[in-house]
């Protein structure tokens, strides 16, 4: 089968045209496809409308271990009966937009932090594929940040002084910035996990930094030095030269490689407009 890959950004990103992904099987396109997202860590198709068993067909043929351990699972509120196929919207099991206050909404709104899915996890995500369902006649972009070329861009200095520390993780820390508090049950099955500030890829050689909102000191560091290093390092990593800005269309889908990107949720009138997504998130396991 042909694909063909347009650049969208200079440093990463591409739109992928070619066949349904429902009838994407051959193991050689399968490798194409993981080729190209080692070269753009961002994949962008059009027109490719799934269904949810077909969604979580594909991540499952694509990249195997599929992710449910998340904040919603925890919440114990998936009304898709699966915990690894993610619903990313603001409407609630009878599909009425959710109130402000309710809990899934409150939690949701971290996702507007800059983050990394399934950081907080081990083995963490490796893909996350997100398909677009119901889109608002508004803006509600997601943006992408390249944390190879923000890497490669930091001096001599500074990579000697960080490619050796670590961070540890935890999705409480990142919602408890924006106010959410998770009660001690939710806590003990969100413990977090410490991972490498700088990851190097297994197929490239690359390297990238491994930043997320769900980062909450740096382990070798007193917290508060390891804390304003995380922020200049998201602040460097999230100049404009580095990120992609995905507005989103009905049969949009998206597929992104978490070693090598940060993303996060832009604002829209959540409270007035539906907006569905699903995702699904496979494990680094190799």
């Amino acid at each position: 089968m042909r694909f063909t890959f347009r650049p969208l950004h200079p440093h990463f990103v591409a739109e992928v045209t070619g066949p349904r992904l429902q009838d994407v099987h051959d193991p050689a396109d399968l490798a194409r496809l993981r080729a190209a997202m080692d070269q753009y860590a961002v994949l962008v198709w059009h027109d490719q409308p799934f269904a949810d068993d077909e969604q979580l067909d594909f991540a499952q043929r694509f990249d195997g271990v599929l992710h449910a351990r998340t904040s919603l699972a925890v919440l114990g509120r998936n009304r898709f009966g699966n915990d690894a196929l993610t619903d990313v919207s603001n409407v609630d099991e009878h599909g009425d937009i959710m109130a402000a206050d309710d809990r899934r909404r409150v939690s949701s709104v971290s996702n507007r932090l800059w983050h990394t899915d399934a950081s907080f996890v081990d083995p963490p995500g490796r893909y996350s594929m997100l398909s677009a369902r119901v889109i608002p006649p508004v803006r509600a972009d997601t943006e992408f940040a390249d944390m190879r070329a923000a890497w490669d861009a930091l001096d001599a200095e500074t990579r000697a002084q960080i490619e050796h520390l670590h961070a540890h993780h935890s999705i409480a820390y990142s919602r408890q910035v924006l106010g959410f508090e998770f009660d001690a049950a939710e806590r003990d099955k969100l413990a977090g996990v410490v991972q490498p500030l700088v990851r190097t890829l297994p197929r490239t050689g690359r390297r990238a930094l491994y930043l997320a909102s769900h980062a909450s000191r740096i382990v070798e560091w007193p917290v508060p030095e390891g804390r304003l290093l995380l922020r200049d390092l998201i602040e460097h990593a999230t100049r404009p030269e580095f990120v992609y800005a995905h507005e989103w269309h009905v049969g949009d889908f998206v597929i992104w490689d978490n070693r090598s990107t940060m993303h996060r949720a832009r604002p829209f009138d959540d409270r007035a407009h539906r907006r569905e997504l699903r995702r699904t998130t496979t494990l680094d396991i190799d």
